[in-house]
């Protein structure tokens, strides 16, 4: 059998052997664009040896850098995150698929980002099914479709970490840190980067009312360029809105960690340009649902969270898959 060659970060490395070590070994295994045939033990053996030795070297992290500023102060936004996640949360939830809370807890004295942090706990799963990209499902077995997400928020700082326990194990990991602060998207190093991951560092500029949105995510209720809050009277946002107050940043660092060479660009992409659109719509609708939510006191917020938990259960159950899909 010939193998091609193909080169990253300064490797060279079989991809035919390395992607058959880490799908599901049978017979035949079928990847997008490859149809890779194995019938004996001695070809396993091999594909494993070389799969050893490039595994050893040190894979790239992505880094991304988003900075989302909002026409809001550092407190309302902490309400508005909250219960547009939950609304978020119940709109993406059906027929097997969606999130399901498995706890929130306080939790104190964790350190994180040089500091010690106390806040809220979270553990949720999400069940990706048919919302996951083509090529993934290709790769990933069934039942797998898994993804963990562990998530202290101490506002203004949080940290996600998201994890796929079931197939990929260390293989795979999203971590994501978020500062809110007051101001505009100017601060360079607010989440205490070393100057090696600086270099590695990728920033990207979002703006919820001039970015483009495609047309199958645009919904005329959540568009900024419209919506006017009644309760506030803020908006629409129009050219240098930015410039308005109030206005707060929010930082978010992406750190993207797949391991196995051959999908690693094309995932780590994947995840990030997946990432930019739901910071992108999520921000949107944020804004667009002030006036439900910039009344709400935390106690009425963590009881609404409580409700939306039971619904999700219920949800989770039944009916037909909804929400947004993989581009």
């Amino acid at each position: 059998m010939q193998y091609k060659y193909l080169k990253r970060g300064g490797y060279s490395f079989g991809f035919v052997s390395i992607c058959l070590c880490h799908v599901l070994i049978t017979d035949m295994i079928r990847l997008p664009g490859l149809l890779i045939s194995c019938r004996t033990h001695r070809h396993l053996t091999i594909f494993r040896h070389t799969l050893v030795q490039v595994c050893h070297r040190e894979p790239i992290m992505l880094i991304k850098e988003f900075r989302i500023p909002m026409p809001l102060s550092v407190d309302e936004y902490q309400y508005g995150q909250l219960y547009a996640f939950s609304v978020e949360s119940l709109n993406n939830t059906g027929g097997g698929e969606g999130i399901e809370v498995i706890r929130s807890e306080p939790f104190k004295d964790v350190p994180m980002n040089n500091a010690s942090h106390s806040g809220q706990y979270t553990y949720k799963i999400y069940h990706m099914g048919s919302k996951a990209p083509g090529f993934v499902k290709a790769f990933m077995p069934k039942g797998c479709l898994e993804f963990h997400e562990e998530s202290w928020n101490a506002y203004p700082y949080s940290k996600t970490v998201i994890t796929n326990p079931k197939f990929m194990k260390e293989n795979f990991q999203v971590t994501i840190e978020s500062v809110h602060h007051a101001g505009g998207p100017n601060v360079e190093n607010i989440l205490n980067l070393s100057e090696e991951a600086l270099k590695m560092r990728e920033v990207v500029h979002i703006d919820i009312a001039n970015d483009r949105i495609s047309s199958k995510d645009y919904k005329a209720e959540l568009d900024p360029t419209i919506y006017r809050s009644k309760k506030t009277g803020r908006g629409p946002l129009e050219g240098t809105w930015q410039k308005s107050k109030p206005l707060m940043t929010c930082y978010k660092l992406v750190t993207v960690e797949f391991k196995w060479f051959g999908l690693q660009g094309r995932v780590e992409n994947h995840i990030m340009n997946t990432e930019q659109r739901i910071f992108t719509l999520f921000h949107r609708q944020i804004f667009c649902l002030l006036d439900d939510w910039c009344q709400m006191t935390m106690e009425d917020i963590r009881k609404f969270e409580d409700q939306v938990k039971k619904e999700l259960d219920k949800q989770l159950k039944q009916g037909e898959p909804r929400g947004m899909t993989a581009e």
